[in-house]
């Protein structure tokens, strides 16, 4: 990656949340040892302790972009304190509750939308965003194969919510988007469909069957299964936004390094959507983010290793994520996934998929003529 700030601060973030955990007093020992060698937490202290109140600043913008707020705080608060710098750390610290004050609304309130669609017929579970704990999505997403009507008609009149425009692109995906008073979140409800044109029903089918539950803050949720938390990050990096969060690499790696994937699941899912050249490459991209701020990727499996299309070195950090190179690899896992789709004579679900470049077309247009793209994508 560049030198600039904004990489520079990346940089910082992804030592903070992705190091090895040492003590506190031990990295400031270690990087105040002129005949020491750097590793990645010391790295981390030696640029924490320069940081002015504006680049700590920069630094939870950058951080609540990337969903890792609370994972990178923690250790920078305990650098900032063991080096001395009191104030600093008081103020990462009221930063820290001021998210956790959030995170709890929000549980809460997901807590009582779930329970209540569930009541009137609409079973849900929660998708994505509770895939960053300890740290939250922006959004509060949630998928269900409740018919829209019954799950439109249960949020307005149970949370007297209003439903946000629908874009192109949220009209193809099967999805709306409420407005719930009093919750500063969007809840985002995908029905019966999953990718950018709702093109992944192959994954649905049984989405709902393998859902696990979780309890967080003493809320229980219904969650998807780390294999289908994998397949529907993919979905979203490799396919959709073309960049990965820090909280995606964390996320992930996680699942993997406790055992949690069963890797001939996933790789079952992946073949039947198309999706497994996006999912093994994405793997890869991950273990070797992990390799180079931790010392040691994650293990994965032969079969995932050779289907893997590219890794890291074509990825590069810009306007703050890790930017997945459209052309030709994105394009490629794109055809890839067309191709599974009309050989296996998902002609509706082919026809949809066929729509996303015109789409991704028309959304950049829009973004060099108004600014935004929200209306198309």
């Amino acid at each position: 990656m560049g030198q600039s700030e904004d990489s520079k601060s990346f940089e910082l973030l992804s030592e903070l949340v992705l190091a090895p955990p040492s003590a506190p007093s031990t990295r400031f020992i270690r990087a105040t040892d002129p005949g020491g060698a750097s590793s990645a937490p010391d790295r981390a202290l030696e640029t924490v302790v320069t940081l002015t109140q504006g680049e700590l600043e920069t630094l939870r913008e950058l951080a609540t972009k990337n969903h890792v707020i609370m994972r990178a705080f923690e250790p920078l608060r305990r650098m900032l304190a063991a080096s001395g710098k009191a104030e600093a750390a008081q103020w990462v610290d009221a930063a820290m509750k001021d998210e956790t004050a959030r995170i709890t609304y929000a549980l809460n309130f997901l807590r009582h939308i779930c329970s209540t669609l569930e009541e009137d017929g609409c079973p849900v579970m929660v998708i994505k965003s509770l895939d960053h704990w300890p740290d939250l999505g922006s959004d509060l997403d949630l998928y269900t194969d409740a018919v829209p009507a019954r799950l439109i008609e249960s949020m307005r009149f149970r949370f007297n919510a209003s439903l946000a425009d629908r874009s192109w692109g949220d009209r193809l995906a099967n999805k709306w988007n409420f407005v719930v008073p009093g919750l500063p979140e969007l809840v985002e409800v995908h029905v019966g469909r999953l990718g950018q044109t709702g093109e992944q029903t192959a994954l649905t089918r049984s989405l709902s069957s393998r859902s696990q539950i979780t309890e967080l803050m003493g809320c229980i949720f219904r969650v998807s299964a780390p294999e289908d938390r994998i397949v529907i990050s993919t979905l979203q990096r490799m396919y959709r936004h073309f960049y990965i969060r820090l909280c995606d690499i964390a996320d992930n790696g996680l699942l993997v390094d406790k055992g949690l994937v069963d890797f001939v699941r996933l790789q079952a899912l992946g073949t039947a959507s198309g999706l497994w050249e996006g999912i093994a490459t994405y793997l890869k991209i991950i273990s070797e983010y992990l390799q180079a701020y931790r010392g040691y990727g994650v293990v994965l499996p032969a079969p995932v290793i050779g289907a893997a299309k590219f890794g890291l070195d074509q990825c590069r950090f810009r306007k703050d994520f890790l930017r997945v190179p459209i052309l030709p690899h994105s394009l490629n896992l794109y055809a890839a996934e067309l191709k599974t789709l009309i050989l296996k004579g998902d002609l509706r679900s082919g026809f949809r998929l066929s729509l996303l470049p015109g789409l991704a077309t028309a959304a950049a247009i829009e973004q060099k003529i108004t600014g935004s793209d929200k209306g198309i994508w």
